[in-house]
């Protein structure tokens, strides 16, 4: 007697071919949605399934795609809440999306490497959790142990956001050992245990960081670093002018103007992206404006100004 074939929906064929138009209208809906309804709330960001083992065991065959679907919504966390305006604004979802995202694609690079950076960014730019960052690269690690630059990263996280030069040597060294890595993270090693912390120490990190990157983002990440280092050094001159004045006048300056009037200065100085710098009497501090793409600077304190 001839077998017959099973019903047409237990077919593997067509139970494939049915998952992945679901999976398409699921895409698609979701940017719509974020097109027409420019804020959602904040339980359905994480596209109602908050577990990445759970989602990767769902996902089947598709896990690659719904990984792209969640760093395009990480993307959109970071991005959205980086521009709002809103005083209480948080970046909570962040980190548990960019581990869904690594969960269901353990090898997602720029997953790790960008989602570590958006991790470590200063608070309101970006959550300042440099421990969900430090987390994520080493989740990295343990899936690619070849990858050298996840083992720079950390290194660069404990050198610039915690200042433990200390540990971030022992990373760079770390890094150093894993075959095919830049051969100078050895003498960066060395010295950021000699100098951790100095200005100029941090200019050879970024410099090499710039001069190694292997995406655009990365290497125009290190040429901003590069650029703050420089608007700190714009200050420390800028602090040089205010004790002129104050030996000259007896008063600190209260405005750009004083010191212009003064012969002190040329003009009202700018940061490296053209904005004035802020000459701050109540906080007594020359730092540069909000509206600066430098801002805020780097954790070093800012001199404050002569009294």
């Amino acid at each position: 007697m001839t077998r017959r074939p099973g019903f047409w929906w237990q077919r593997p064929a067509f139970f494939t071919m049915t998952l992945a138009m679901l999976i398409v209208v699921f895409v698609s809906s979701a940017v719509v949605r974020d097109r027409v309804y420019a804020v959602t709330d904040p339980e359905t960001q994480l596209l109602y399934i908050p577990s990445g083992s759970v989602l990767d065991r769902m996902a089947l065959s598709f896990d690659a795609l719904l990984a792209d679907v969640y760093w395009i919504r990480a993307l959109q966390e970071y991005g959205g809440t980086r521009r709002s305006e809103d005083d209480g604004k948080t970046y909570a979802l962040l980190g548990p999306l960019l581990d869904i995202t690594t969960t269901l694609d353990p090898e997602f690079n720029a997953a790790y490497r960008f989602g570590a950076i958006f991790l470590t960014e200063a608070y309101p730019n970006g959550p300042g959790r440099t421990d969900l960052a430090v987390a994520l690269l080493q989740k990295g690690i343990e899936r690619m142990p070849d990858r050298w630059e996840y083992y720079m990263d950390i290194g660069f996280i404990y050198y610039w956001w915690v200042k433990d030069y200390e540990l971030a040597a022992e990373w760079f060294d770390r890094a150093a050992d894993v075959p095919g890595a830049s051969w100078w993270l050895r003498s960066l090693a060395a010295n950021t245990l000699a100098a951790g912390g100095s200005r100029e120490s941090s200019r050879m990190l970024w410099t090499e960081m710039y001069e190694s990157a292997d995406t655009e983002w990365i290497r125009n990440e290190a040429l901003r670093r590069l650029t703050q280092l420089q608007a700190l050094d714009d200050i420390d001159q800028l602090v040089v002018a205010a004790r002129g004045f104050l030996d000259r006048e007896g008063r600190p300056p209260l405005a750009w103007r004083e010191l212009i009037d003064a012969g002190l200065l040329r003009g009202v100085p700018l940061d490296p992206t053209g904005r004035a710098y802020e000459l701050d009497n109540l906080n007594g501090t020359i730092n540069v404006s909000t509206d600066s793409t430098l801002f805020p600077l780097p954790g070093e304190s800012l001199p404050p100004l002569p009294q």
